[in-house]
């Protein structure tokens, strides 16, 4: 396990230490929440033009409550494992890069940003597969740079991205099948 955690460090400073500081900009704007609104409209008019309004509604709600597993499942993770984040970890933080003015909570396993991210990569990606096939694309390019934003900025390891990418997925599948499920049950189809 620690081979795994030294790996996990040395990837993160390699990682954390290509950026410049022409590019923190660009991430420090992947990494707020609040960028992503543009991608989550351009979602919902997708859902009312495609499936209407019942549907619509119905993905409001499990997206409110995917969302909410997501981000309450990463804290049970976080305090539950304790992992320090890499700006707070006393080994490694003067070798690092913090782009952010503050480092954030003090435990980072695993990263809600990824999660959250990839439930909505997911999600969407399986509703719309067949409608749209570059859509899937779009949003896993998406996905990713959330993801990466929050190892070049300085606040998660790889193995948090990693994690919170995996959990995001598995999310985002499970609540895709109550989807499909409430759907054909109450034949919103």
């Amino acid at each position: 396990m620690e081979t795994l955690i030294n790996l996990d460090q040395e990837l993160f400073l390699f990682l954390n230490g290509l950026g410049t500081s022409s590019w923190d900009g660009f991430w420090m704007f992947m990494t707020n929440k609040w960028s992503s609104i543009p991608l989550y409209v351009f979602l919902l008019i997708l859902c009312f033009i495609k499936l209407k309004w019942k549907k619509t509604l119905l993905i409001l709600v499990l997206v409110a409550l995917m969302v909410t597993v997501s981000d309450q499942l990463s804290n049970v993770f976080k305090y539950g494992l304790e992992r320090l984040r890499p700006c707070h970890d006393g080994l490694i933080e003067s070798q690092m890069r913090l782009v952010k003015s503050y480092c954030g909570g003090e435990f980072g396993y695993f990263s809600a940003h990824a999660s959250n991210s990839f439930v909505v990569v997911t999600f969407f990606s399986l509703i719309f597969r067949r409608i749209f096939n570059w859509l899937p694309f779009l949003l896993i390019i998406w996905g990713m740079t959330v993801a990466y934003s929050r190892i070049y900025i300085g606040v998660h390891y790889p193995l948090d991205v990693i994690t919170g990418i995996t959990f995001g997925m598995l999310i985002g599948l499970v609540f895709y099948t109550l989807y499909q499920w409430i759907t054909k049950r109450f034949s919103l189809v």
